[in-house]
């Protein structure tokens, strides 16, 4: 599996990684043994990083990933605070910011966590040096080794950026939601900081197994949150209509080589832009994991595939998403 640096981190990522938000909760459910057997195929992959949150079924997500930790010491283990209070900005602050991290040290059974996250913090936040300078606090206290921020909006990654002590941003990067290649990518390189391309698989659309006649079951955001009942839309199916979606994933498949399946081309696809340090898809069984990181030992996509890919986004896409994230 490749590995790549991230220069604030001082630290290199595979380049498939694995978000575990499915292994806590809102994917439907996923029975304990499976999470485990997940896990653990992901480290046999190649897979050294591993994305997680204090909120992913209420730390279920990261005692998993503590079990995993305490099996194979050399992953990375990134997690995230803030979403488990209502989203006020007067909520980020150094006393809570200490609270989840105790809980989340617990949780994965750590004295030290590698990396961080605040999740997807109110725009306000991103202004406020207090918040950041508890941040570096806590690394001077060796409860942390480091930090960054996952964003919604490009607006907020660049914001985030601009800090300089912010080792990663994590953003929603995938065929369908473009924009972070036109700032926050090359922002994001020459400043040293590291890329964590969340929602790669749009929410499985981008996977090529669903039509019109998919149910998803009543806990899965995919039925909940199809229009941001519950938090950003954005966050399912990467804020594109489940039509539009089908109609772009029939197109993507035209791109495809034979013998590709569509959620390989479209991991190929992240893995190709510059200034990505990391892809986490979500995987709910070993057969999933094993299939997302094969796309890392596939070549990159043709200009003609890019090509492709731009004009479908173009068409179809740029309307519904460009100007809202």
């Amino acid at each position: 599996m490749e590995q790549r640096i991230i220069d604030r981190l001082d630290r290199s990522v595979s380049v498939i990684g694995l978000g575990t938000w499915q292994l806590g909760a809102d994917w439907g459910s996923v029975a304990a043994d499976e999470a485990r057997a997940t896990l653990d195929a992901a480290v046999e992959e190649g897979v050294t990083f591993f994305d997680t949150a204090d909120a992913y079924g209420d730390g279920r997500s990261e005692q998993f990933c503590g079990e995993l930790h305490r099996r194979n010491p050399e992953v990375l283990i990134a997690t995230k605070m803030g979403r488990r209070v209502e989203q006020l900005p007067e909520n980020y602050n150094r006393q809570n910011f200490l609270e989840w991290n105790d809980r989340s040290r617990a949780n994965l059974d750590v004295e030290q966590l590698d990396l961080v996250q605040l999740h997807c913090p109110p725009d306000p936040v991103f202004e406020h040096d207090a918040v950041f300078g508890a941040l570096d606090e806590m690394v001077s206290a060796g409860r942390i080794r480091a930090y960054g921020v996952s964003v919604e909006t490009c607006a907020q990654a660049i914001a985030a950026i601009a800090r300089p002590h912010v080792a990663t941003v994590q953003i929603i990067l995938n065929c369908f939601r473009l924009k972070p290649l036109e700032e926050v990518l090359p922002a994001a390189q020459e400043a040293g900081v590291g890329i964590i391309a969340r929602v790669p698989l749009a929410s499985g659309l981008l996977s090529g197994r669903y039509d019109e006649r998919t149910v998803f079951a009543a806990d899965d955001h995919r039925s909940y949150n199809r229009h941001g009942e519950a938090f950003d839309v954005g966050e399912t199916f990467a804020g594109v209509p489940f039509d539009v979606g089908l109609a772009a994933v029939r197109e993507l498949k035209t791109l495809l080589d034979p013998g590709v399946p569509l959620s390989q081309f479209a991991l190929r696809w992240v893995i190709d832009q510059p200034g990505v340090s990391t892809v986490i898809p979500g995987a709910r069984n070993p057969e999933q994991l094993r299939g997302n990181a094969a796309s890392a030992a596939r070549p990159p996509l043709r200009d003609d595939q890019l090509a492709g890919v731009q004009d479908v986004y173009d068409r179809l896409l740029r309307p519904l998403v460009h100007d809202r994230w």
